[in-house]
């Protein structure tokens, strides 16, 4: 840039399309994928599956689900300092609860697998935060919430226009 020129703040990059409309194009997978949602949100601590929904879309790159799971974060009340500082929890765990830390340690060892599988200590710790029955359903959240990012950055949904509650 030379001196001359000069940067409008206020000027955007133009908003991508998405590549296809997946949920219109395989309408059953969709169904199942309601279905599935549906049923891992049984038993999930509210609080804690929006905490888990957000930061396995921070490491997945889904900007779609981050932008509608952080905009329902915000409607149920959480707050947006814990919000934003999610993506660095391992320096600021003051912010979180020693279950809500099990749960998202749990979730960086579920979505990334590139390193192997679920180490035996993290699994340990979530172990000792929650019984059996809550383990195992918040495991079915964190492998559904997987899901949906898949499904958001292969089809690149957009983000930006979900409004909670609609």
């Amino acid at each position: 840039m030379t001196t001359n020129e000069t940067l409008d703040s206020t000027e955007r990059l133009a908003e991508h399309t998405p590549r296809l409309d997946w949920a219109k194009l395989a309408p059953e997978a969709y169904k199942a994928m309601i279905r599935l949602d549906m049923a891992a949100r049984q038993g999930v601590n509210p609080t804690l599956l929006n905490l888990v929904k957000i930061r396995a879309s921070q490491l997945n790159h889904c900007a779609f689900c981050l932008d509608m799971h952080s905009k329902d974060a915000l409607t149920a009340g959480e707050s947006a300092e814990r919000i934003i500082q999610l993506d660095a929890w391992t320096e600021s765990k003051h912010f979180y609860t020693t279950k809500e830390i099990a749960a998202i340690e749990l979730t960086d060892a579920i979505t990334v697998l590139t390193d192997g599988f679920v180490p035996d200590e993290v699994y340990a710790r979530a172990a000792k935060e929650f019984d059996e029955t809550e383990l195992a359903r918040l495991i079915v959240a964190i492998t559904t919430i997987n899901a949906w990012n898949r499904f958001g950055v292969s089809t690149r949904l957009v983000p930006g226009h979900y409004t909670p509650g609609v």
